[in-house]
């Protein structure tokens, strides 16, 4: 983002409003620069002023966020804030940066704001994120963020350096979704990301993270070629 993030507060409740002014004026590099009750007065402000970062509520009358963010061509980096949470789903759908649940602290506020620095800088590289469904939430993955994919007939194991992740997906469904400069496939059950290859030798690979995959016989040729 920015050296300065530009913010704007929609939100039907005036404590809710005057809450998140009092954190971003709290918050060094954020800018209040509309804060509004409306969801048209939003709309409006957003098609002529700048919005890096969008505070948006769920529950409003009229208009409901989920709807709003879904009107705008080019919406702004989002965090939704809302006192339900059965609008969480929602938000991933739409790729929000992050999911606050009314009320939320100080510290829970930076948390989402660091997640908003760190996406607009991966994008900024040209990073892209991908969509997946881990059970029954939906999630945003960076692919640079993992390390390798191991597919289980109709579902998969995405490992990340943080975390794993159990997607219902074929490994040749996801393997179509990700960058071919990016990622190789090593063995009928594996997928890897190139750049996290540490050594490789007659019939595995060893990734940053020392763990060992092997390398199909069908898959060593083209293996090769593609590294």
């Amino acid at each position: 983002m920015n050296a300065e993030i530009k913010c704007l507060v929609l939100d039907d409740e005036p404590r809710a409003i005057d809450v998140l002014d009092h954190y971003i004026n709290l918050t060094p590099g954020l800018k209040m620069t509309g804060r509004f009750r409306n969801a048209i007065e939003a709309f409006e402000f957003i098609k002529t002023n700048q919005v890096d970062l969008l505070f948006l509520d769920v529950e409003m009358p009229l208009v409901n966020g989920v709807n709003f963010l879904r009107s705008l061509i080019s919406p702004p980096k989002t965090i939704f804030t809302s006192a339900y949470r059965n609008y969480a789903v929602d938000g991933f759908e739409l790729q929000a940066v992050d999911y606050l649940l009314k009320p939320f602290s100080f510290d829970r506020f930076l948390k989402a704001i660091e997640k908003a620095k760190n996406i607009e800088s991966k994008i900024s590289t040209g990073q892209h994120q991908l969509l997946l469904k881990d059970g029954k939430q939906l999630i945003n993955l960076f692919p640079a963020d993992i390390i390798y994919i191991q597919g289980y007939r109709d579902y998969v194991k995405v490992y990340t350096d943080k975390e794993m992740h159990v997607i219902y997906h074929t490994l040749k469904g996801i393997y179509e979704k990700l960058d071919g400069t990016m990622f190789v496939q090593s063995h009928r059950s594996y997928i890897i990301n190139k750049k996290r290859i540490w050594k490789i030798n007659q019939d595995h690979l060893l990734l940053s993270n020392h763990v060992t995959i092997p390398i199909g016989k069908f898959h060593r040729k083209e293996l090769l070629r593609l590294l």
